[in-house]
């Protein structure tokens, strides 16, 4: 097995470490840990470079803690922002600590049964026991206001004419004194983050030195971006959330299949488990065949089952091929409620009732005036068009206007109406 610097290193995954940390794990089990804002109640695909670097750090034979940052969370972190996050109250903290608790548990090993067990943390639980006074004199009083200053990330606020609020100024020596209570009291050495978190985390490694005159590393990936330089984990639909109630299965596994190549080979280093010589098969095999798009395919599986489920997975293949390929009404009655409308998201919806539906004589009823207004401009343009060819009900074409309209309805409720070739509409029957 890879050292857990060797796998970062291959992967991709190493942007900067402290001297001597490499030596420091190879003596035996050490302890890091990696904080996540609770900022909203899931985790976001951007947040999996770390969730995937405490993942690695575990599966090396070290022991990952994953702290929350209940405290932290109510300032904002300004590393790299233009701009002041909102503060959010405690219970919607609480909310989005506990949320975020659940997700982590699908990547990390909390059990008891391992000597390396994962633990989760919250810093407010040690943050929130210090008055004002108590910190600045306790804490604050060990690093100076022009270490602080000289960090990047307070330095380009100040440039950019922004400015920084006092309570922005001062995550950096909270965060910092998180790394020294888990240096003093769960052993913790190492703290992990991205590239923009270098400044904190030193600050962290400094408070450890003067404050308990021990020694701690750290370690950083780099942040990631898109081929195309555009943002990683943004869509036009906002965030790809790993909250399947925010972001489908579907429409998760639509983002990955549908990265570029040169963004697929480096995100399946980085956010799947595979090893290096499957990795390498695979981008091997994608270049014989690129129209194939084996890698997105892989990555798509991968992330999408790691995330969600081998069920959700299979839905989610389905309805590509669904959409992308020839299909019945089976196999769209086959798709769960929450798969059908992530595939036809953004399709007009039009509402009958049971009653209206129940009465209707012939196919041509459909297109009455309820539907009139979205669909066709009269029955008489609607009659045209299904006779042409051009109107499918359910994937199924419609051939005679006149006909008997005993439609299965999908979900018991939904009729998929599709003119012409690209052209869908929902017909939700209330």
């Amino acid at each position: 097995m890879n050292s857990f610097i060797q796998e970062l290193r291959w992967r991709g995954m190493l942007q900067d470490m402290t001297p001597e940390i490499e030596e420091h794990l190879n003596k035996g089990m050490a302890s890091a840990y990696l904080g996540f804002d609770p900022t909203a109640d899931s985790l976001h695909i951007g947040h999996l470079v770390g969730v995937m670097t405490l993942l690695h750090f575990q599966r090396a034979g070290h022991k990952p803690f994953a702290l929350v940052g209940g405290a932290t969370g109510m300032i904002g972190d300004p590393s790299f922002k233009s701009a002041e996050r909102n503060l959010l109250d405690k219970a919607t903290l609480d909310h989005n600590v506990a949320c975020i608790q659940k997700q982590l548990s699908k990547f990390l090993d909390f059990s008891g049964a391992t000597t390396n067990k994962a633990e989760l943390v919250n810093n407010f639980d040690w943050i929130s026991q210090f008055s004002f006074l108590e910190f600045i004199r306790d804490v604050g009083k060990h690093i100076t206001v022009n270490y602080m200053m000289s960090k990047d990330s307070v330095k380009r606020r100040l440039e950019d004419g922004n400015g920084l609020s006092f309570t922005e100024f001062s995550y950096q020596l909270i965060q910092g004194y998180d790394f020294y209570h888990l240096w003093k009291n769960n052993n913790c050495s190492i703290q992990l983050g991205g590239s923009d978190q270098w400044g904190n985390i030193v600050t962290g490694t400094e408070l450890i030195r003067r404050m308990g005159g021990g020694s701690a590393y750290a370690l950083t990936v780099p942040l990631i971006t898109k081929a195309d330089g555009t943002k990683f984990g943004k869509t036009e639909g906002g965030s790809v959330w790993l909250d399947p109630e925010k972001t489908s299965p579907y429409a998760f596994y639509q983002f990955w299949l549908n990265v570029s190549d040169e963004d697929a080979s480096k995100y399946i280093r980085i956010f799947t488990v595979l090893d290096q010589q499957t990795i390498e098969n695979l981008e091997s095999d994608h270049a014989a065949a690129p129209h194939l798009r084996l890698l997105q395919k892989e990555i798509a599986k991968q992330v999408t089952v790691m995330v969600h489920s081998q069920e959700d997975y299979e839905m989610a293949l389905k309805a590509s091929e669904i959409l992308f390929g020839k299909s019945s009404t089976e196999d769209l009655a086959s798709l769960d409620e929450r798969t059908f409308l992530a595939v036809f998201e953004g399709v007009p919806q039009v509402q009958i009732s049971k009653e209206e539906f129940a009465g209707m004589e012939s196919v041509l009823d459909l297109f009455g005036e309820k539907t009139q207004a979205q669909i066709f401009p009269s029955k008489g343009e609607a009659r045209k068009m299904i006779q042409g060819g051009g109107v499918s009900i359910n994937k199924e074409k419609l051939g005679d206007p006149n006909a008997n309209p005993n439609f299965t309805l999908l979900q018991d409720k939904y009729l998929l109406i599709q003119k012409g070739k690209k052209n869908y509409y929902i017909l939700e029957v209330k």
